[in-house]
């Protein structure tokens, strides 16, 4: 099968693709947190690992932040083949950061914030929204991603709803990545926090994306 023929029937798919590609990525972090068997997949972490994780992690949500502003820029000054490379690279970041987000859940374990009150609920509330973002934003991420790939520039922009989904996409993705590095910075470098190791970790919040 040629890529064409490839291209012309994910084309008329674009919709099936997103949701497989949604599902398959909402498991693998479900399963990290919850699911016994797949976390046995990993090796137990020790701290240090579990912090240089977390530093490496909010290194690629720093960079994605560059990328993805860059390819927000880029499309408004129509610099098409920019934008897309930047959009393209910002999902690639995203890939390596679930390869090292995964592993450190399922085999690490859970941060907990230590802080004076004041500071302790702003980190939650930053924390909350992250996590929302994080989990709204994946499939239409995705969806603008299989549209981009699927569709010429022109098909994007007469036949498509690229355009408004993809402004949807970068803007959760965006702001969930910037309160995400902003959670990791009070969580490991302003405030102090406690550790504790995955078999006995029961808490969700505290060790949600980009912390």
């Amino acid at each position: 099968m040629s890529a064409v023929t490839v291209r012309d029937r994910a084309k008329g798919r674009a919709r099936e693709i997103t949701v497989l590609l949604t599902v398959v990525g909402y498991a693998a972090v479900l399963g990290a947190f919850l699911v016994p068997e797949f976390q046995a997949l990993f090796p137990d972490l020790t701290r240090g690992t579990v912090d240089l994780l977390a530093h490496a992690i909010a290194v690629v949500n720093s960079v994605t932040i560059v990328t993805l502003s860059l390819g927000w820029y880029w499309i408004r000054t129509d610099e098409v083949r920019k934008h897309a490379a930047a959009m393209s690279t910002s999902f690639v970041l995203i890939l390596v950061f679930l390869g090292m987000y995964v592993p450190k859940v399922a085999g690490g374990g859970t941060k907990y914030f230590v802080g004076p009150d004041p500071a302790y609920y702003a980190y939650l509330i930053m924390l909350a929204i992250h996590i929302l973002l994080s989990i709204v934003s994946v499939p239409v991420v995705l969806y603008a991603l299989v549209l981009g790939l699927t569709h010429t520039e022109h098909e994007l922009r007469t036949e498509t709803p690229h355009r408004t989904v993809g402004r949807i996409a970068a803007g959760a993705w965006l702001f969930s990545l910037v309160l995400g590095v902003v959670a990791y910075l009070l969580l490991n470098h302003v405030y102090d926090s406690t550790f504790r190791a995955a078999e006995t970790a029961t808490v969700l919040l505290p060790a949600m994306p980009g912390v």
